[in-house]
């Protein structure tokens, strides 16, 4: 079906709008948010996709409307792999908490950009050359079993190319003012380490949409679907980022699950690339007569790897302690980052978190204590994170 240019401009209107509001009503004031507005939000964020996919449905027909749902589906899946990054990314540049929400939100209007070019790029190779379809499938399965052996990132592995990149682009102070993106340093204006927070959560996109344009492309050739799920999937990541944070160690086998989905869509691809065929090499250039398989099919099997994937991760006694072991390297570090002038109930709470987290670790089955990752560092911080509050860790008092 023909998208009609009113269609395209009050879409487009509507993601304007929806980045103005979080900008003008969330991030402009600095603040670290709860669990709860995040959840809150997020649940926002994900209603608004979901009755944009309604109204695809109710005026584009049903298989327009399974392809938008399928590709929302699994780019919202693929974002998931984006919030393990941009945490590595914003604890790499030490950006204080109140202050990610800005650095978030730029990000990823940054990736909204890189990514449309990519999809103009895509829909018009795909225009020129049905082979490109072979490409896109081997490009996905490669990259799914490159998933299936995942790599925690920890917070002391060495920078990656696009984080060294940005920081020697931009000479920066060393210190963040705010949130803001300049401040003025010996009488002149003075970028702040913000501005290389923000083109490494964007250029980072760029390895993301290497895998997450070619899998949508394999769900619909349509370039608004493929355009408004992308999107939709990107708008609520500040959100999501914020949600799902604790929770990201208990995620456990999420990327077998990517990795099973990017395989399926890959497969999908290739079996259409052979349906339409016309590489002299294959089948004398004649078209393949193949199977494919439907919208539908794959939005079912789609939803049914997650929630697999999902169940199986949060029922894991080792999820659930790699993410008590994630969280105490969090509330460390959160303590230790404390300001002079934190509140000393600030102080006290974010202590006594540590604390309950540090009793809730050390009281782990023994066979998961594998688990703890980098044990000296997490015990140098711990016992730092004592000495300053003036207390060891049975209660009794030390030194300041």
């Amino acid at each position: 079906m023909p998208i009609t240019p009113l269609a395209w401009e009050l879409t487009i209107g509507l993601i304007v709008a929806l980045l103005l509001f979080d900008y003008i009503f969330h991030v402009r004031r600095a603040h670290v948010p709860s669990l709860a507005e995040a959840a809150r939000w997020s649940a926002a964020y994900v209603g608004i996709a979901l009755l944009f996919g309604v109204a695809v449905l109710a005026f584009g027909g049903a298989e327009l409307g399974a392809e938008y749902f399928a590709g929302y589906v699994t780019e919202k899946a693929l974002s998931v792999d984006n919030v393990f990054v941009f945490l590595f990314i914003l604890n790499r540049f030490k950006v204080p908490p109140a202050d990610r929400q800005k650095a978030l939100l730029f990000g990823i209007v940054v990736s909204l950009i890189v990514r449309t070019a990519f999809i103009l790029v895509g829909a018009a190779l795909i225009s020129a050359f049905s082979w490109v379809f072979y490409l896109f499938g081997l490009l996905l399965l490669v990259t799914a079993g490159h998933l299936l052996k995942p790599e925690m990132v920890d917070e002391d592995r060495e920078d990656d190319l696009v984080v060294r990149i940005a920081r020697r682009l931009f000479r920066t102070t060393n210190y963040f003012d705010g949130d803001r993106l300049f401040t003025v340093r010996d009488g002149r204006r003075t970028l702040t380490p913000m501005m290389p927070v923000i083109v490494s959560l964007g250029g980072t996109d760029l390895l993301f949409a290497m895998d997450s344009i070619p899998a949508i492309f394999g769900l619909t050739q349509n370039v608004f679907i493929v355009f408004t799920a992308t999107a939709f999937a990107l708008l609520g990541l500040r959100q999501l980022f914020f949600l799902i944070e604790g929770l990201l160690a208990r995620l456990l086998y999420l990327g077998y699950g990517l990795a099973l989905i990017l395989a399926f869509i890959g497969v999908k691809l290739i079996l259409h690339a052979l349906h339409e065929n016309n590489l002299p090499f294959i089948n004398g250039g004649a078209p393949v007569n193949v199977g494919e398989i439907s919208t539908v099919q794959s939005l079912v099997v789609i939803v049914t790897i997650l929630a697999v994937t999902i169940y199986a991760s949060m029922r894991s006694p080792r999820g659930k302690a790699q993410a008590a072991v994630t969280a105490l390297h969090r509330h460390a570090v959160e303590y230790l980052e404390l300001g002079e002038g934190t509140l000393d109930a600030e102080r006290e709470k974010a202590y006594a978190g540590m604390v309950a987290m540090e009793r809730q670790v050390a009281c782990l089955d023994p066979k998961l204590a594998s688990l703890i990752r980098l044990p000296e560092t997490l015990k140098e911080r711990l016992a730092e994170a004592h000495r300053r509050h003036g207390t060891l860790p049975d209660g009794t008092v030390g030194r300041k």
